[in-house]
């Protein structure tokens, strides 16, 4: 004979309050290192599969890719503005 199964009913924002806690205890436990927002040259050139400086400067000139200049030598890149570049650049198969 198989056991019994309880129903539990609990309010909408009483479960979601409960997912988030589960969520954030899970984080903390076994979360994904948490990645940069702004990355430097190597690491751009790396997500982009380039190794031309120059390329890189051109796609930061077009507007292709964001950037942010911290002195005339740092240059930060966002990661998801190459992220989207790269979507924008997918091609569809067949």
């Amino acid at each position: 004979m198989a056991p019994k199964d309880d129903v539990i009913c609990i309010k909408t924002s009483a479960f979601y309050a409960l997912i988030d806690e589960v969520v954030a205890h899970i984080d903390a436990k076994h979360g994904l290192p948490k990645v940069n927002k702004w990355i430097d040259i190597e690491e751009a050139m790396a997500m982009l599969k380039i190794t031309s400086r120059t390329t890189l400067q051109e796609y930061r000139d077009a507007g292709d890719i964001g950037f942010s200049r911290l002195s005339h030598k740092v240059i930060l890149y966002d990661r998801d503005s190459i992220l989207d570049f790269l979507e924008r650049n997918a091609q569809k198969t067949f």
